[in-house]
């Protein structure tokens, strides 16, 4: 089937009283990465991002390689190393090609980091502005969970192709985009006993309320459970939900994320889109593999969450979920592991008035996790 033209929309957004630390979005999430050349090959030929701007040796970065790809809203910066004493390359040893860093626009970098320190935060880089014909633009970093880093990133005066240093590299003939177009939550996973630690950390360093709590209770299988809670900055454009594992007769996914990965770090990205129908069926063309519920799942779905605007015979044919709660419905898929590690994967979610994470999902979708799990021998 031929995809049809994609529709994006804006990720719904939740008013708090007050705003700790302004946020304006996500600017980029950094990835570290053993080649950065072919994992931008991937995000190109198989996500439909664009290759924006690059920085190596020809630009003048020695010892590096870096590509910028985009897609709406959403900007990758895909980096590696050129030696085996380099800290890209030693992260990627250890840890795989993973989040290295989730960048925050924000008004005032300065102003941010210090507050963030004066809060709590460990600084890892202090302020620092480059400049070119571009512009001005300045960054800071403190460190997050594990070998990730938070940043804080400022850019009204800048108008270059990415960054001081980047030169503008446009993709020969433009891959067309799949219709995602922003970056609705990313999830952390944390040791057991380190979620309250870092809900903690995101309230009094970042500002942030506690959104929504999920149990072991609410979020359980015959073999696993795990625990999960939301946290939000005050405008609500801004979703970091952490989970640790809770006590199961076997392996948790989040325990065996932790194995691979040797220690806590980003589990995967969500990705909102307007058209779920669409950008699924158009990724699902270019190769990307997701997990896959069984038939059964419909059987009762519809019951459950009663009408939609969308084709139901498509959302089963695709293999999407869908959840409903008192303010609208969610549609949500979730792929692979996009390495050869069981850690890092995506999700593709369409909100219909849902603030929510999909709860009614969680079942099927740990199930299906599970399958998975006890392929690779780890459940």
């Amino acid at each position: 089937m031929t995809a049809r033209a994609v529709e994006t929309q804006d990720a719904p957004r939740y008013v708090a009283p007050e705003d700790h630390m302004p946020i304006e979005a996500i600017d980029h999430v950094a990835f570290w990465v053993g080649n950065a050349k072919q994992a931008a090959h991937f995000y190109q030929s198989t996500m439909g991002f664009e290759l924006v701007a690059y920085a190596g040796p020809e630009t003048g970065m020695r010892g590096l390689a870096s590509y910028v790809l985009r897609q709406g809203n959403i900007t990758f910066l895909l980096t590696s190393g050129m030696s085996p004493e380099d800290p890209m390359t030693q992260f990627a040893h250890k840890h795989g090609d993973g989040v290295r860093r989730v960048s925050l626009r924000v008004p005032d970098v300065v102003a941010a980091y210090n507050g963030a320190v004066e809060r709590g935060a460990t600084p890892v880089e202090e302020p620092r502005f480059g400049e070119d014909a571009g512009g001005r633009a300045g960054s800071a970093t403190v460190q997050m969970y594990g070998d990730v880093l938070l940043g804080f990133v400022e850019r009204k005066d800048y108008t270059g192709a990415y960054w001081p240093g980047f030169e503008a590299a446009g993709t020969p003939g433009k891959v067309a985009g799949v219709g995602l177009a922003a970056i609705d939550h990313i999830v952390g996973n944390v040791e057991l006993g380190k979620m309250n630690e870092w809900v903690a950390w995101f309230q009094k360093v970042m500002g942030f309320e506690l959104m929504q709590h999920f149990t072991d209770e609410a979020i359980t299988t015959e073999y696993s459970a795990l625990m999960s809670k939301v946290m939000q900055d005050g405008s609500g454009k801004i979703k970091f939900p952490i989970n640790e594992p809770a006590q199961g007769k076997r392996k948790s996914q989040i325990e065996e994320y932790l194995d691979f990965n040797i220690g806590p770090g980003v589990q995967h990205i969500a990705m909102i889109t307007g058209d779920i129908v669409a950008t699924v069926d158009a990724l699902k063309q270019r190769g990307l593999q997701f997990l896959t519920v069984p038939k059964e799942y419909y059987d009762d779905l519809w019951d459950r969450v009663g009408p939609i605007r969308e084709d139901v015979g498509e959302i089963e044919r695709l293999n999407i979920m869908v959840d409903r709660d008192e303010e609208g419905y969610l549609l949500q898929i979730f792929t692979q592991p996009v390495e050869d590690r069981p850690t890092l994967f995506f999700e593709v979610i369409q909100r219909r008035g849902s603030r929510g994470f999909g709860e009614g999902n969680f079942k099927a979708l740990f199930e299906a996790i599970e399958r998975e799990q006890d392929r690779r021998g780890n459940l």
